[in-house]
């Protein structure tokens, strides 16, 4: 049997697609919109339909690769098959590759842009670019280096951009709430009140790559999480991109916690500056313990800045190296 493709044109701000038969639609589209919610989620596109009409808004070859995803589904229920949240991830993953084979989607030559719903993050420097490089190719990485050189902020990036394409399933961000101590209980609220100022930094990044609805719904689904290091412990994080921000400031036995909560499909990245410890005296901080004992390991990237590589405002870098750190 010949299958099918949708009328398709193109009125250079959407693309509009008109698909034969209009009794199929229903399972193109999904209980709810899912399917085409999760083609949505996944290329930073905005799609809208009505009977047997298809409405694609956003970057161009965000478009393409959304015609191609819907027409393959289309097909596929042409030909008697099903189409479910489970088919729509595997046509993604089909366009998009696998961690780990052949050069990751952000990598263009020797150009990098990773893509998030609401901007394209682009390496300013070369231990940036490197950096970005690390993230898709170890399962395990390091970054170390004073504050303003981009550490966090690429890997929440790169944490948005796996997602979207379906490379993991969840982001869980962590840092640990070291200043709170003893003073937590005395803070206001529930345990997520007392705790979320120190994770602020970590939602002023989610805020910058995803649109705020969206964010939400993902956070109430525990599609992505921010929580304290200690909630980490006893869990097993599979098909995850992990970060823990602010290392510095967990202890070697934390440390070793953190890292084994490494499951199958994830990637794991540390994020901190050996320079701002806030530990209290006579206490080993994690980052540099790991340091020592993981260097050697093949698949644990480990990747230094310096005042160089500051991107914040230009006296940061002079401030920086005032103190000492580059």
């Amino acid at each position: 049997m010949a299958l099918s493709a949708p009328t398709q044109s193109d009125d250079g701000v959407g693309t509009h697609l008109e698909f034969p038969d209009n009794g199929l639609m229903i399972e193109l589209v999904g209980v709810n919109g899912a399917n085409l919610a999760q083609v949505e989620n996944s290329l930073g596109v905005q799609i809208a339909s009505r009977g047997n009409l298809v409405d694609i808004a956003g970057d161009p070859d965000d478009r393409g690769r959304a015609v191609e995803i819907l027409t393959a589904a289309y097909q596929r229920l042409e030909a008697g098959k099903t189409v479910d949240p489970a088919t729509i991830d595997g046509l993604i993953r089909m366009g998009t590759g696998n961690i780990g084979g052949g050069r990751p989607e952000p990598f263009r030559g020797d150009h990098v842009e990773i893509k998030t719903r609401k901007k394209t993050v682009e390496p300013r420097t070369q231990a940036q670019k490197a950096y970005a490089r690390a993230l898709y190719e170890k399962e395990l990485v390091f970054g170390l280096g004073p504050a303003g050189t981009g550490k966090t902020y690429i890997a929440v990036a790169a944490a948005v951009n796996m997602f979207l394409t379906g490379h993991v399933d969840r982001i869980i961000l962590s840092r640990p709430a070291v200043e709170a101590g003893e003073r937590l209980g005395f803070l206001p609220g529930d345990m997520k009140d007392k705790v979320d100022p120190y994770m602020q930094p970590l939602y002023d990044a989610l805020n910058d790559f995803l649109p705020g609805k969206p964010l939400g719904r993902m956070i109430d689904e525990k599609r992505i999480e921010i929580a304290p290091l200690a909630f980490m412990r006893g869990r097993t994080l599979s098909r995850a991109f992990v970060v823990l921000d602010e290392a510095q400031n967990a202890t070697a036995m934390q440390m070793k916690m953190f890292l084994t909560r490494l499951g199958e499909g994830s990637r794991m990245v540390v994020t901190g500056d050996p320079g701002q410890v806030d530990l209290p005296k006579g206490v080993t901080s994690g980052l540099g313990d790991a340091e020592s004992k993981l260097g050697g390991i093949p698949g644990v990237g480990f990747n230094r800045f310096t005042a160089k590589d500051v991107v914040r405002h230009h006296l940061v870098a002079k401030i920086v190296e005032a103190y000492g750190g580059g």
